[in-house]
């Protein structure tokens, strides 16, 4: 499956791809500037019209693969999951990585919830042969991907954070008020049958009055956690908080959940979690909070969005009021929000109107609502996750109901003109391998340009999920030049392979 890409494959898979990357890519994609709602659900659908149906497009999408990645491992999950994590570097190799990730099992109450411990072996770029990355079938899970362990959370696994600091160490939300911690390592595996006995948290977070079900963040400077919810506040905690009781506790080595590594007898007595309270609660929200994000450098600065319209700068020196409230920062309810971590000025949101935009913290209203710098709009459906490019500064990331994942460069806007004009200003690239909503993606720190993505797959096979790592090929998002000078070594290259 693997090669080094010589003369018989750098050459020829790396020029082939290039040759179709612009017509390919965005003459089969791209939807028509102007296409109406209706046509765009015909699409979706599949019902009338001349659009392609969900599983034409995926079909297009797959006979372009060897062409448009470098890389991809498509993974079915039996469940569907809502969020996917990267975790540790574990072991670099010559061809190959290998990395823990961090899923869930959203079940059907047949067998337990669970908190999957996955180990992946991600390939190096210019590794993979072309012809291989495409011949995978949907139905199979990817010798990439191996589960490592499984904890029984208690609910629906809805979101999932680890800690920048530590990422052994994830916060979890469910259906309750509560977040819980979780050390990955020191919990047992186990066995997810249906009885079976729940993990214990090794930190059980409180200070929400009502169930806060997706509004989650870890800081990356300090060990802080940051949660909204239906409540429509903020919530703001440290994990330090509890460390002076770890310190003192006898049962400090081992994790609440560890029972010395063996599971729960059914005569035992469960010990509880140990809790911490709130350091401080933020109110300004008219509705649910749906997701929370610190910025980059501080521990104390942090924003919000929610149901009522509104994108929520907040200062926890200040106070407990918001330092800036953008009113009709969409039209409808915000369900994602992003701080860039290399340029702190930029902030991104997505929302149930379909949009992505960009604010400038430092320019956020005009005339008493948001006033973006930038207003997105590519996908068909409600979006339902943003995130920032870890590496590039302008570029970003956003999936939604539609079943697509787009990668943008913001830098990109306003460079495009004549005929490819008609293409949404900015979007560098459409990952469109999933059939449904797109819940959750994450751009792994380690290996910038790879990107793990699931989609839940209940509408449209009858339950499941579907986990994709892939990296699209280099030659779309290097500087052209470059690209250029390249492509002319390979044209050379491939004229000296073929002569006589």
């Amino acid at each position: 499956m693997l090669n080094n890409r010589g003369c018989s494959g750098s050459g020829s898979s790396t020029l082939r791809k290039h040759n179709h990357i612009i017509t390919e890519r965005k003459t089969r994609y791209e939807p028509e500037e102007g296409e109406t709602h209706t046509q765009r659900m015909k699409e979706r659908g599949g019902k009338g019209g001349s659009q392609p149906s969900v599983n034409e497009r995926y079909t297009q999408w797959k006979s372009l693969v060897p062409i448009l990645y470098d890389w991809l491992a498509n993974h079915n999950l039996v469940w569907p999951s809502l969020s996917c994590r990267w975790g540790p570097l574990l072991e670099q190799a010559t061809y190959k990585n290998r990395q823990r990730l961090y899923l869930s099992e959203q079940t059907d109450g047949s067998v337990p919830n669970t908190l999957v411990i996955a180990n992946c072996e991600i390939v190096k770029p210019r590794v993979a042969a072309a012809e291989h990355i495409a011949q995978f079938n949907e139905e199979a899970r990817s010798p990439f991907v191996k589960k490592f362990k499984t904890i029984i959370h208690p609910g629906e696994v809805n979101r999932i954070r680890e800690l920048p600091q530590n990422s052994k160490i994830v916060a979890t939300h469910t259906d309750s008020p509560d977040v819980l911690i979780w050390d990955v390592e020191a919990q047992p595996n186990r066995h997810a049958v249906l009885g079976a006995t729940e993990s214990r948290p090794d930190l059980i977070l409180t200070g929400h009055q009502e169930d806060a079900e997706f509004a989650l963040a870890m800081c990356q400077s300090e060990p802080f956690v940051l949660s909204g919810g239906k409540d429509k506040s903020v919530v703001l905690w440290s994990i330090h908080d509890h460390i002076s009781t770890l310190a003192t506790d006898s049962g400090a080595t081992k994790s609440p959940g560890s029972n010395g590594g063996k599971s729960p007898k059914a005569d035992e007595k469960p010990t509880e979690s140990p809790k911490i309270q709130a350091r401080g609660i933020f109110q300004g929200h008219e509705d649910t909070v749906e997701d929370v994000q610190f910025c980059p450098s501080s521990a104390q600065e942090f924003c919000s969005v929610g149901d009522d319209s509104c994108l929520i700068l907040w200062d926890a020196r200040t106070g407990s009021s918001p330092v800036v409230k953008v009113e009709k920062a969409h039209n409808a309810d915000l369900h994602c929000v992003d701080w860039n971590p290399i340029d702190e000025n930029f902030i991104l949101t997505g929302s149930a109107d379909n949009t992505v935009r960009l604010f400038d913290r430092r320019n956020l209203i005009s005339n008493g609502i948001g006033s973006p710098v930038h207003i997105f709009t590519n996908h068909n459906a409600a979006v339902l996750c943003v995130q920032w490019s870890p590496d590039k500064s302008s570029i970003f990331g956003s999936s939604a109901e539609d079943g697509v994942l787009n990668i943008w460069d913001h830098n990109k806007i306003g460079e495009r003109s004549g005929p490819a004009s008609k293409f949404a200003p900015g979007l560098l690239f459409r990952h469109s391998g999933h059939r449904d909503k797109v819940v959750d993606f994450h751009w792994n720190s380690h290996d910038p340009w790879t990107i793990v993505s699931v989609s839940d797959d209940g509408e449209s096979t009858g339950g499941g999920g579907t986990l994709q790592i892939w990296r699209m090929i280099d030659l779309i998002h290097r500087p052209q030049e470059e690209v250029i000078n390249e492509l002319e070594k390979f044209k050379s290259h491939i004229l000296t392979c073929s002569s006589p």
